[in-house]
């Protein structure tokens, strides 16, 4: 296993497990903001979904945490901090516990089954990589952390991901990064901005075009 930008971590997790409570006013607040184009109107805040599972043979790759994810996440460290004095397990929790949360991922394991995906990895269902299975997949966005666009969940079309400088740097950073970190995966965009977004490293010789699976639509619930 690997952690990237763990110092950012150690940053935010002493911050967040100092709030009273998980709202949406406590954690989409300016302690938590990073980085914000004002002409654009788009605001990016810190969640901790930086965990990397070296190990994946499958990676799913959305557009961006989404505010449920977001308040997911915080509630996992918020809830450790009396518990777990790992990082390392807090972190790795944080991320089965937050990936596609909600009813996005019911539906994702739905379309995954019925690829046969499980069968793929020997399992009786791809729900298994959200718990037990849990090392055999590594899930990310194109953009780490949550992205809002006039206030809302950040849909991946307007601005343009790849013509928008805040963004396309974690393209080309923290999710090449990423990719290169594990062992020639498969490689499942959800839908076709992600999409578009994998292509763009693959022209950049980040990765390999036949690990890529195309055309895999968006599950209803992703962002945009």
């Amino acid at each position: 296993m690997a952690i990237a930008n763990y110092s950012k971590f150690h940053q935010f997790k002493d911050l967040i497990k100092s709030l009273p409570s998980i709202s949406e006013a406590s954690i989409v607040s300016e302690q938590f903001l990073l980085e914000k184009d004002e002409k654009k109107q788009l605001e990016i805040y810190y969640a901790p979904f930086e965990y990397v599972n070296e190990r994946a043979k499958v990676v799913i790759v959305g557009i961006t945490p989404g505010l449920n994810q977001m308040e997911q996440s915080y509630l996992t460290i918020f809830n450790a901090k009396n518990k777990e004095n790992d990082d390392e397990k807090i972190f790795s929790k944080d991320k089965n516990n937050s990936s596609f949360e909600g009813p996005m991922r019911k539906n994702l394991i739905s379309m995954l089954d019925e690829l046969g995906l499980h069968e793929y990895l020997s399992l009786s269902s791809t729900i298994e990589l959200f718990s037990e299975a849990s090392d055999l997949v590594h899930t990310t966005s194109v953009i780490t952390y949550p992205v809002f666009h006039k206030g809302d969940n950040y849909g991946g079309t307007t601005p343009n991901m790849l013509k928008t400088d805040i963004i396309e740097k974690f393209v080309t950073e923290q999710l090449a990064t990423e990719l290169k970190q594990m062992d020639k995966p498969l490689v499942i965009p959800l839908g076709v901005k992600v999409e578009k977004a994998i292509n763009y490293l693959v022209r950049q010789k980040t990765i390999d075009s036949e690990l890529i699976l195309s055309g895999f639509p968006p599950p209803p619930g992703q962002n945009g």
